[in-house]
């Protein structure tokens, strides 16, 4: 899920799907053929999954800054998938506080490993470790039942951890109601989103049409105003990996073409001479209002000629953004686009249909089946 830095990002900051869905549909897939798992079922147990990363997140102000320590999914997302497969699997309270004890042993890993092949290891590793910590619980392994309450629990992982007592049921508003979410365009850390916007409005501003070329030898430098943040302050990336991980390379691609996709991270358009002009020609600025803060921060991006003439545009929110949602047939739009690589046309027609439609569906195995490339055709024919 997490393999191309494409899944959905949430404030406070983490990518909280992808650690939970893997996990729901794997231990749906693996219920006996009896005990069928409905898509309210499946839902709801997502939604739990979710509902506990953005609590454990509210608990601290640090998690509401763009990370410097922890890789939030590897913490926030373990206990998700815990709690979500506890839901699917029906605890009872006791094995559902051991579950959520056990996957905060297997929870954190360092962000060091940002912009390199391990990251998306870490997306992968708390939907399976959260699996797995359920599972031992359903068979008695247990745990400290106080580890949300506890600086040397998960307190261990944010500076200012502050757990709160929660509303009774009665009166419980969840979280899903009211999260900030963002979808992104294309795939790269979130904060690269708001320069890629900028830098194509300077473009713009730059040539006539989107068939020109940039000017590259009337430019003296280009300065971007971002927030300081280390580990997407790479000058000159040389893997798909740390281009993703990159506002330097992401306003270069954006000014050289005009947008962001996919193709952008290919090793040939990482590695073209073009592009490296242009980095060695870019340098980053961090305003002190420049919070690093998926709500808060903006970039600038300013393009000096070597007449002195300056371009400037400035990005406060991409489209993208929980502030811009995208519409509903651009996030379509970019499913087709990623699944049509690896799923028929059908396929990925079903899936969307049958997502629309979860609630209403009474086994969720149609989902997985789609997903492995099936046709509704096909799937008729198994029924």
């Amino acid at each position: 899920v997490h393999s191309m830095d494409f899944d959905d990002t949430w404030h406070p900051a983490t990518h909280p799907s992808g650690a939970v869905l893997p996990a729901v549909i794997a231990l749906s897939e693996a219920f006996p053929q009896k005990k069928k798992i409905s898509g309210l079922d499946l839902l709801l147990a997502f939604n739990v999954g979710i509902e506990v990363q953005g609590r454990l997140l509210r608990f601290s102000s640090e998690a509401r800054n763009i990370p410097k320590r922890f890789h939030p999914p590897t913490v926030v997302g373990t206990m998700g998938s815990a709690a979500a497969c506890a839901k699917l699997l029906a605890l009872d309270q006791l094995k559902c506080k051991n579950a959520l004890a056990i996957a905060a042993s297997y929870a954190g890993a360092p962000l060091a490993n940002a912009a390199t092949q391990t990251k998306p290891l870490h997306v992968g590793n708390a939907a399976k470790h959260g699996l797995e910590a359920a599972c031992l619980a359903s068979q008695g392994l247990q745990g400290n039942k106080q580890i949300l309450d506890m600086e040397s629990g998960i307190g261990a992982f944010y500076t200012d951890y502050n757990p709160q007592a929660l509303p009774t049921l009665q009166s419980y508003p969840w979280l899903l109601d009211q999260q900030d979410v963002a979808i992104k365009r294309f795939p790269a850390h979130l904060g690269t989103h708001w320069v890629a916007d900028a830098a194509s409005s300077v473009r713009r501003k730059l040539v006539e049409s989107s068939d020109n070329l940039l000017p590259l030898d009337k430019i003296e430098k280009v300065i971007l105003k971002v927030p300081e943040v280390k580990y997407v302050n790479r000058h000159s990336p040389t893997s798909e990996h740390e281009a993703r991980h990159s506002f330097q390379f992401v306003a270069c691609s954006a000014l050289l073409d005009g947008s962001m996709s996919v193709q952008s991270f290919a090793s040939e358009n990482v590695h073209r001479p073009a592009l490296r002009e242009l980095l060695c020609k870019t340098q980053l600025e961090h305003p002190p209002d420049n919070t690093p803060s998926f709500e808060s921060l903006y970039c600038e991006v300013s393009v000096i000629l070597r007449d002195s003439n300056t371009i400037s545009d400035r990005c406060d929110t991409f489209y993208g953004h929980w502030r811009k949602p995208l519409k509903k047939e651009d996030l379509e739009k970019k499913f087709q686009s990623n699944a049509s690589s690896v799923l028929p046309a059908e396929a990925t027609e079903g899936i969307i249909e049958t997502v629309y439609n979860l609630e209403k569906v009474e086994d969720c195995s149609v989902l997985s089946t789609f997903l492995s490339g099936q046709s509704a055709r096909e799937l008729s024919e198994k029924l």
